[in-house]
C-alpha cells in the first residue's frame, strides 16, 4: 500500500503544482481548524496539524497568521464539509472532498466537471466501500532513526503498515487513530505532515491515454476553491 500510495501522491502533486489556489485551500482548513477548537496550536491538535501541512508547501507565515486571526473575525464564513462521489471517465472511481460556505455552489461545479468528463455523479455513500480511510503520515527519514525499532514503538498507537522510500518514511493506520499517531510522533519530537486519505481497495490500471484524459478532469476538481482533496481508484 506504501508505495502505491506514494505513486498516487507524486501524480496528485504534478497538479498541485499547476495550481494557483493551494494557499487559499490550506487557509481554509486552518481557518476551520481555529473556529472549531482555538486559535492556540497548543491546545488546538487540528490546528497544529493544519499549520504542520502549510509549512510543508511553504505557505509563508503572514499567511498562515492571516488565516488564523480569520477565524475571530465577525465577518468569518461558516464553512460545511461535505463529500461527493462520481465516476470519470473509462469508469475511473472519485471521492471528493469540499469545505464551501455554499453548498449548492459546490454541489452544481463538482457534478458539471464529471459531465463535461462524460462521467456521472453518484449518490453519496455508494463509494465509500470502495476505498479504506487512514491515516496517513510522511517525514524526512533522520539518519540516526531506526525504522523497525519505531514501528514496535507506534504498534500501540495504531500503526498498521511503515514504509520507506527515497528516504522519506510513510507511515499508515485506521483513520480513527489520527490522535493516536500524531501524538506519538509529537512526543518523539519528530515533524510530520500528517492527512487523512482514502485508499482505494481495489485499484485499476488505465493506460497513459486514458490517464491523461482522466487528469483534465481531476485538475479542473482540484483548482476549484471549494475541493480539498480528491481520491481515485488509480493503481
Amino acid at each position: 500500500m506504501g508505495r502505491a500510495f506514494e505513486y498516487r501522491k507524486a501524480a496528485k502533486m504534478k497538479r498541485w503544482d499547476k495550481m494557483s489556489r493551494i494557499f487559499p485551500k490550506l487557509g481554509r482548513a486552518i481557518t476551520v481548524a481555529a473556529k472549531e477548537g482555538g486559535a492556540d496550536p497548543e491546545m488546538n491538535p487540528k490546528l497544529r496539524l493544519a499549520i504542520q501541512n502549510a509549512k510543508a508547501q511553504n505557505m509563508p507565515k503572514d499567511n498562515i497568521d492571516n488565516a488564523i486571526k480569520r477565524a475571530a473575525g465577525k465577518d468569518s464564513a461558516n464553512y460545511t464539509e461535505m463529500n461527493m462521489e462520481g465516476k470519470g471517465p473509462y469508469g475511473v472511481l472519485v471521492f471528493v472532498e469540499c469545505m464551501t460556505d455554499n453548498v449548492t455552489r459546490t454541489t452544481a461545479n463538482v457534478k458539471s466537471y464529471f459531465n463535461k468528463a462524460g462521467g456521472a455523479q453518484s449518490p453519496n455513500g455508494s463509494l465509500e466501500f470502495m476505498f479504506s480511510r487512514k491515516t496517513v503520515i510522511e517525514f524526512e527519514k533522520p539518519e540516526s532513526l531506526d525504522v523497525e525499532e519505531l514501528e514496535l514503538e507506534l504498534i500501540d498507537a495504531g500503526l498498521e503498515e511503515i514504509d520507506v522510500h527515497e528516504n522519506t518514511v510513510y507511515v499508515y493506520g485506521d483513520y480513527t487513530n489520527f490522535g493516536n499517531l500524531t501524538s506519538a510522533f509529537e512526543e518523539k519530537g519528530i515533524e510530520v505532515k500528517a492527512t487523512l486519505q482514502r485508499i482505494p481497495t481495489t485499484p485499476v490500471e488505465f493506460t497513459e491515454e486514458q490517464l491523461e484524459e482522466i487528469e483534465k478532469m481531476l485538475d479542473k476538481m482540484e483548482d476549484d476553491d471549494d475541493v480539498q482533496q480528491v481520491f481515485t481508484n488509480i493503481a
